[in-house]
Order: structure tokens, then sequence, then C-alpha cells
């Protein structure tokens, strides 16, 4: 491979919530491992590989000229965006005033709520649930409606259409937050699923706010379908959220960006981000952006996917040898929700206390409740190969071997 996606970094003390946040006692982290055991960050969504080499080339070419005052978004960040789009989602109707910045996509779900609800409104929501949009909502006054995705017979998670409109109706819904690959469930949506959700959502005037951040982590040859390209509806009235940060590594630079093409919404959501004065980009972060997406981040991004797939793959079939635990087999992300209630049940575990058997021992995943699913870990397979397989031959030895 052209660029490094074996080595194991040391990112203690370099301000790495995935390392250094462990054991912080707030129920959010898990704990930190029992003495003799180091740990293995498969909680946090983020990666242990370092960036793309185009991305902290920008960086560092920007700090050579050492003046930080203010500014505006440069043509190129824009034009970036634009290329990004259209070279590798087949998206080519995107105008620089589509574009808006946001510091984060939570951010960016909450500006749209706020242009299209009232505070204490009902918003449609999958479940599981991503505990970003559950924390969100929740602080700004609104109220979660969760529709269950169900396994099918193939064991692939599917939207329940029935569930979804019937939630709708009797819960006044008109607004619903989609996310698009779903996390923690890895879904990659067909496009007539998305076909369908759609037709619902316009059958009863429900505004869509997408978060698409995890759209360029694609699995084994998967294909993503931007909501907004799949009707001439879904393109007035959806608001779609992208940013680098999943993808190069990038979240604690800070930087995201919608895509809204329907100038009612639009207008409505710049004013109110401008309302609190906060939503300002950091001009590294719109250097490493312009570096990520180039031609050179896109290489990077093709060998990070079969990096990824590989590590899924692997992680996918260890959970599949485990009596008593189910996993439906990402499609995209780097996350995998493995549905661990029968081998609870069976050998008189509860629900709560399950995580921490992997804990003990290093395997640093994360709590199901979190995301609705008590019983089930989230897995972020997003670390070198070889620390994949030291995960699972830790389970191996000292959890699913009871």
């Amino acid at each position: 491979m052209r660029f490094d996606f074996t080595t194991i970094p040391d990112r203690h003390n370099h301000d790495a919530i995935a390392i250094d946040g462990l054991g912080d006692g707030t129920g959010f982290a898990p704990a930190a491992p029992k003495e003799g055991f180091d740990s293995i960050p498969l909680w946090v969504a983020d990666m242990s590989f370092a960036t793309a080499p185009s991305v902290t080339r920008a960086m560092h070419e920007r700090i050579g000229h050492p003046f930080f005052g203010y500014y505006e978004e440069s043509d190129a960040y824009f034009d970036a965006i634009r290329w990004w789009h259209a070279t590798r989602k087949g998206v080519d109707d995107i105008a620089r005033e589509h574009i808006g910045y946001e510091n984060g996509v939570l951010g960016g779900v909450v500006t749209a709520l706020n242009v299209l609800c009232s505070r204490g409104d009902n918003v449609l929501v999958h479940s599981p649930t991503y505990i970003g949009f559950t924390m969100a909502c929740e602080n700004n006054g609104y109220h979660l409606v969760h529709s269950p995705l169900v396994l099918d017979d193939g064991g692939v998670w599917r939207m329940d259409f029935e569930d979804m409109e019937r939630r709708i109706v009797e819960n006044k819904i008109h607004a619903a937050i989609f996310c698009s690959p779903h996390n923690p469930c890895g879904r990659v949506w067909e496009l007539w699923e998305l076909e369908q959700a759609m037709a619902i959502f316009e059958r009863h005037d429900v505004w869509v706010i997408s978060d698409e951040i995890w759209s360029d982590l694609l699995l084994n040859g998967a294909t993503h379908t931007p909501t907004q390209q799949v009707s001439d509806w879904a393109h007035e009235h959806v608001a779609a959220f992208y940013a680098p940060s999943k993808t190069f590594n990038l979240a604690g630079l800070v930087g995201s960006y919608g895509v809204v093409y329907n100038r009612w919404l639009r207008d409505r959501m710049n004013k109110e981000q401008s309302l609190g004065h906060y939503n300002a980009q950091n001009v590294l972060s719109m250097h490493a952006l312009v570096g990520a997406y180039s031609e050179e981040g896109a290489a990077w991004t093709d060998e990070l996917c079969q990096v990824l797939s590989d590590n899924v793959n692997y992680a996918h079939q260890k959970l599949a040898g485990y009596p008593g635990v189910q996993c439906a087999k990402p499609e995209g992300t780097y996350v995998l929700l493995a549905d661990c209630r029968a081998w609870c049940d069976e050998h008189g575990v509860s629900y709560a206390d399950f995580p921490r058997l992997g804990w003990d021992v290093g395997v640093t995943w994360h709590d199901g409740r979190l995301f609705e699913c008590p019983g089930c870990v989230r897995i972020a397979v997003s670390v070198p190969h070889s620390q994949v397989v030291d995960a699972f031959d830790r389970l191996d030895r000292h959890v699913f071997c009871r």
C-alpha cells in the first residue's frame, strides 16, 4: 500500500478521548482495563490512523505564513467540496450558495430543527440511535420518537416503513433525522429503500435532516446514494450534512458543512446560525479540508476503505462464531453493533454488566444502552488490523470462552 495503516500509534497524552478518557466515571466512557492489560480503542468513532499526508501538508504550508487574523472561506474551499461531491458521489449540481459552514454535523441538525420545529416538537429518528442525536435533541428541547430498524431474514437491518408512517401520523411529526449510512448499524441504504422513505416523508410533509458524514467510508464495494438525489421532492426538502472529520480523522479540528438547495430553508438556517455568533470556521480546518478533498486524499480514502473492509470482515466473522451473539455485517462506517442478549441470558450476565467483561481485558467497546440497545456493544474497528486480531483473541480467551 502507498499509505501507512499498520503502525500502532502511541496516542497517550496527545488529546485522545479514546485513550485518555477511559474510566472518567461519567457512565459514557468504558472503564479502564485491569492491571496487566493495555487498552485497544474501539469505542470512540475516530481512528487510530494518521490522517492523509495531503492534509498535514496543506496545514504546514498555511502555518508557514504566520498570520491568523480574520478571513473568509476561499474559492479553493468551495471548489474542493464541489469537486469531491462530483467525483466521489456523482453529484454535480452543488453551487457555492448551496454550501453552508457548520462547526459540527450535530450543530447543523439542531440549526435545521430550530428552523423547522417548535421546542417540544416530536422528531422521528431510527433506533438503534446514534447517541449524539439523543443528546443534541434532548438538550435543545426536542422529543425523539424512535422507529426501530428490524433485521430481515437475511440478517440485514431494514426500515419498518409501516411503523415509520404510523409514528409520523400519531405523533404529528414534521421533521425527521435520517442517518445515511446508518450509525451504529452500518447500513448503506439501497435506492428503493430511500425512495420509499422519501415518499412517506413527502406524503406527510416531513422535512428531512440527513446526516451523511459517513458517506465516504464504504465497505466491500458498497455504493452510497445521496439522499437529496433520490427525488425532486428530496432535493428541495432535505438538508444534508457532511464533514471530512470521519473520513480523514479530523474531528479535533472542528468543521462540517451542509448542502441545502431550498432557498427558503437555507436563508432561515443562515439566520439561525448567525444568532449566537459561534459558528465560525478555524482557518486551519479550512486548509485541512482542501488538502483532504484532493486527488491524493481520494487515493488515501480508497486505501482506507480497503483496510476498514478487511477489519470489518474479520470482526464480523469472529462475532458470527460466538454462540448467542448476533451481528449484521456493516456495508459502511467502521462500527459493528453486536447483540449479545442471548449470550448474556444463557450465562446469567446482566445486560448492564456485560460490557465490563471486555473492558476488564482492554477491549474498550461501547455500551449499547447509550444507543437504545441494552445487551449490545458497538465496536469501532478503526485501528490497525493487528489490534483487531488482538482484541478478538482477548475475547476468545477471557469473555466468550465460558
